[in-house]
């Protein structure tokens, strides 16, 4: 079994920043790509932002610039640093993950979220 434990997030005011970590654990054989996802109220979810094992990142358009996701590899984390926010960041966060865990087949896990509230 593999499970994502997220932290960070709670009301920020407009302009505020924040960081929100992620952290795999169980039973890891290789963790590939790190995702952030968000969904606000009456929204689909949708994904924010992605790093590869290599360090590759990529960014929906509206956080390009204001977000930067990062990972520690030794620590099987990632992290969401989040500047310059705005009331429209406003959302519940979850991190997701690209897992081969032992004796198992490569599966996308998912972080139990995280809410993050930007007040104007």
């Amino acid at each position: 079994q593999v499970q994502l434990v997220e932290s960070g997030g709670g009301l920020v005011q407009a302009g505020g920043s924040q960081r929100l970590s992620c952290a795999a654990s169980g039973s890891i054989f290789t963790l590939n790509a790190m995702h952030w996802y968000r969904q606000a109220p009456g929204k689909q979810r949708e994904l924010v932002a992605t790093i590869t094992s290599s360090g590759s990142t990529n960014y929906v358009d509206s956080v390009k610039g204001r977000f930067t996701i990062s990972r520690d590899n030794a620590k099987n984390t990632s992290y969401l640093q989040m500047n310059s926010l705005k009331p429209e960041d406003t959302a519940v966060y979850y991190c997701a993950a690209d897992v081969v865990a032992w004796g198992s087949l490569g599966h996308i896990y998912w972080g139990q979220g995280t809410q993050v509230t930007v007040s104007s």
